[in-house]
């Protein structure tokens, strides 16, 4: 009886705390967004704001995850 109890019990435990709701922080307030400022991904120390470079870094990481291109090596 009690091996089946355990489980129940657990499983029950699990469920219950599921249930709860967190308080969400409100970031928009009367017409404003009141959050962090959205960048271009471009705009950090390593491209310096050089879209074209970006792109070029994306394009090749893109590249080397192309598994036709890798097997044929």
């Amino acid at each position: 009886m009690k091996k089946l109890l355990v489980p129940i019990i657990a499983g029950g435990l699990l469920l219950l705390a599921g249930c709860g709701e967190k308080t969400q922080v409100t970031v928009y307030k009367q017409g404003q967004y009141q959050g962090k400022p959205d960048k271009q991904p471009w705009d950090n120390a390593q491209f310096k704001g050089d879209k074209v470079a970006w792109e070029a870094a994306i394009r090749a990481r893109n590249g080397n995850q192309n598994e036709y291109t890798r097997a044929s090596n």
